[in-house]
Formats: C-alpha cells, structure tokens, sequence
C-alpha cells in the first residue's frame, strides 16, 4: 500500500530533504507546490505543526472540503498538541506526538537557572563591571527539595538531574503511582501538602481542564518566601495575576516562566517589570527536526505494519 504524507511546518525544506535521506517505503510526499487542498484531500498521513493543522480539521458540516480528508494518522512535530484538541475538530484519526527527547533540554533549561540564581551569577557578572572582588555566601543544591508537578518522561529526567545534585525529589501525579527516579510520589490532589516544603517547584503539566490554574492564590500562598517556581509545561497552570501578587509581597522568591495562557506574553502585562520574574520565549525544549524525524520513521514502520504507533494522544485527556 503507498502512503501520501501532507507536511505542514514552517521548515518544509527541511523536513523533505531528512525524510529522503531516509528512503522510507511506499511513501510519497507531496510537493508544497501542488493545490493545497488537493494535497489535504490525497495524504492519509500529515507531519504537522498543529497549530497549522487545525484550520483544516473542521468538523464536516463545516465545509464540503473538509469531508474529503483522507487522513489517517498526524504525527505532531511537537509535544503540546493543545490546538488539536477544540471539540470543533475532527478527531476521527489517530494522533501522535513528540516524547522522550525533551527531558535533557528542559534539564539544561531548569539547572541553568537554578545553579545560576543559587551561585549569584549575575551579581558577579556586575561586580566583575566595577572591577570588584566581593565573595558572597551562597546555598548549595544539596539537600534542597525539589516538587515536579507531573512524572512524565520530562520530569523523570528533571529527577534524574536533580538527585545527581543531591536534591530530594517529589514527584504528584494524578495516581500517586510509583515511578522512578522520585524519592517519593503522591497524588496531585495532595499538592497543598507538598508545596510548603519546596525549595523549587517545576510545573510540566499538560493543558487539560484538572490542571487550569492548579496553581492559585490558594497555592501560590503556601509557597516559602525564598521559594523558586519554574513553568515549562503549560501556561494554563498558574494563574498570573495571583503570582504577581505572591511575588510582590515576596521579592527573595523568583518564578522562571516559559509558557503562558496567551503568547507571546503581551507587553503591557505587568510581570515583564517584575525583578523577581524571569520570562522566556517558549524556548525551553524546541522539536529539532533531526530529532522529529527520525520519531516519524520509527512510527511510519509501525504503521507500515499495521502495527500499534507510539506516543498516541488520547482526545479525552489532551496529552
């Protein structure tokens, strides 16, 4: 049986030249050139950026386009597949995303900042400007406590690293069921019996319904003053106007923001003022092609198959 695969990416280039590298089997990759809507209605399979899918899954009373799709299977280039997830939407495919590469970045991204804001590096970068020489106590990472909100394949690597550091690390998900490398593992429902004790916390939670706003003015409240927050899951997890306040009354605690419910984060939003606050562009684990790439070749021998694909999204959780 051939395939048809339909790219939809802002590196289609790219995307083409690495999947001919490949030589996969009864594949045809259909050219930027052709009609685009042909295209939609011929490929049984898309690689695609989903934000840039989602315009063309309207559900069939939504156009007589629409109810010609071929489509089989879209493997997202990303991980957060939030814009393929509208009940405005087709969901009669299977959809996969992009997992396992991501924790080793956002373990750079979080201990890039932490050995930095623990080993005052900014304050030395301005002392070196006065030509000063002024050592400055500081607190090691050992023995630090460490709360991960999910205790997924990112977060397992952010435990990994984190307990190399000699951190004790607690991981909440929604079963409280065991997974390693954490110290210790509960049910998310307890968070609030958690968070007094963080040193840092790390939200990689996905978008869904339960985690909108997990953490509150509630929450946000029972964090200790000198506390460091990082968010490199979903921007719907904390609300803003609530950790700005938090922030405000606390300025020894500091909060590293790289998602958030709107983006780009607009700039009349008070927290670009924050001193306390770091903001990142969505920048803290980017899908690299090379890396897209060969998930998909992997998955399309699976499908070639017929066998069961990996990282499938299931549509009633989002993740």
């Amino acid at each position: 049986m051939t395939n048809t695969l339909l790219l939809l990416t802002q590196h289609n280039q790219q995307y083409r030249e690495l999947l001919a590298q490949k030589q996969l089997p009864n594949l045809t990759i259909l050219d930027d050139s052709d009609d685009r809507q042909q295209c939609e209605q011929q490929a049984n399979i898309w690689l695609a950026e989903p934000h840039l899918a989602a315009p063309y899954l309207t559900l069939p009373t939504a156009s007589a386009a629409t109810n010609k799709l071929t489509l089989k299977w879209l493997q997202s280039t990303f991980a957060g597949v939030d814009a393929l997830m509208s009940p405005q939407l087709r969901q009669d495919f299977t959809l996969t995303n992009i997992r396992g590469v991501f924790g080793p970045l956002m373990s750079e991204y979080v201990f890039g900042y932490l050995l930095s804001h623990y080993r005052h590096h900014s304050q030395y970068q301005l002392q070196q400007t006065q030509q000063l020489w002024q050592p400055k106590s500081f607190c090691s990472l050992q023995g630090l406590n460490m709360l991960i909100l999910g205790t997924g394949s990112i977060a397992q690597h952010i435990a990994s690293t984190a307990r190399h550091f000699g951190m004790t690390v607690t991981g909440l998900n929604r079963r409280g069921s065991v997974v390693e490398p954490f110290n210790q593992l509960d049910n998310i429902d307890n968070m609030a019996t958690h968070l007094p004790a963080a040193d840092v916390v790390v939200s990689v939670l996905p978008n869904t319904v339960q985690t909108t706003h997990l953490l509150n003015s509630t929450t946000l409240a029972l964090l200790k003053p000198t506390a460091m927050l990082f968010n490199i899951g979903r921007g719907n997890a904390i609300e803003l106007d609530a950790l700005q306040h938090e922030l405000t009354q606390f300025p020894q605690r500091h909060a590293i923001l790289d998602v958030f419910e709107q983006e780009p984060l607009p700039p009349q939003h008070p927290l670009w003022h924050c001193p306390n606050v770091t903001i990142t562009p969505h920048i803290s684990a980017p899908s690299f092609p090379t890396q897209v790439v060969d998930i998909f070749c992997q998955n399309y021998a699976l499908w070639h198959q017929s066998e069961p694909l990996q990282y499938v999204v299931d549509p009633v959780q989002g993740y």
